[in-house]
């Protein structure tokens, strides 16, 4: 069960977008940027708040690859491995980043959620290659050894 507060944030957020079944994208975006996720309990509560059922809600946020259900890290980073990037060796760079924070692909979310880490099919910055995102800035030309320095930069930072 979640805090009351979750509730009452969530209230605000439907108040700015109305209460009506159309701004069930934009509530849930929000809601998601609030947290870093999407806490189940808060998409049945806006479901049922903006007049549609929980299975219309649930559908519209399982179709979209960007909601997701399991909170994230203070940090979510995203490591390209579209074609560009692959070539110009991604995965020794994912590779690293997992050993680095003890994370697989089965384990995404470190203990502390500090980091959560995603792989992605692309980031549109193929010429940047290889790249990963940070809360969606952008690191370029990336390799194992600038990946460690960076995890070690945010862990201070």
């Amino acid at each position: 069960m979640l805090d009351q507060s979750y509730y009452e944030k969530a209230d605000e957020i439907i108040q700015i977008h109305g209460a009506r079944d159309a701004a069930l994208i934009p509530i849930i975006q929000d809601i998601q940027s609030e947290y870093r996720y999407l806490p189940p309990e808060l998409l049945s509560y806006v479901a049922k708040k903006i007049g549609i059922t929980e299975a219309k809600a649930y559908s519209v946020a399982t179709f979209y690859e960007n909601f997701s259900f399991e909170p994230k890290g203070k940090y979510v980073i995203k490591v390209c491995d579209g074609t560009a990037c692959h070539v110009r060796k991604s995965i020794p760079i994912l590779e690293r980043i997992y050993s680095e924070l003890g994370l697989s692909k089965e384990k995404a979310t470190t203990d502390d959620m500090l980091f959560t880490v995603e792989t992605v099919s692309c980031l549109g910055a193929c010429g940047l290659a290889p790249v990963l995102t940070v809360n969606d800035k952008v690191y370029p030309s990336m390799t194992p050894d600038a990946a460690t320095a960076l995890l070690q930069e945010l862990r201070g930072a």
